[in-house]
């Protein structure tokens, strides 16, 4: 459950993004993810990445590319967007 609620937040900013870019579709999203902790459990890239494209059905992110870069520390970062 705590994978759905980064990628929910990931998503929720990607729209954002895309929206003040004028994009209408995205490409693909660079995410930094270090040993982040939600609710306890570390997120688990596979399972962000599912996450994410479960809710990112019928949004300009249906189909974008979840790449996760690993850093270091307990922090996350969407680094860049790519659209059209």
């Amino acid at each position: 459950m705590h994978d759905l609620h980064l990628a929910d937040q990931i998503l929720k900013i990607a729209l954002e993004t895309a929206k003040k870019s004028g994009f209408k579709k995205i490409n693909y999203l660079k995410v930094e993810l270090g040993d982040f902790i939600e609710h306890g459990e570390k997120i688990a890239p596979q399972n962000l990445k599912y996450n994410f494209s479960l809710l990112a059905k019928n949004t300009p992110a249906q189909n974008a590319e979840l790449i996760i870069l690993s850093v270091g520390g307990q922090k996350w970062k969407l680094k860049e967007i790519e659209g059209i």
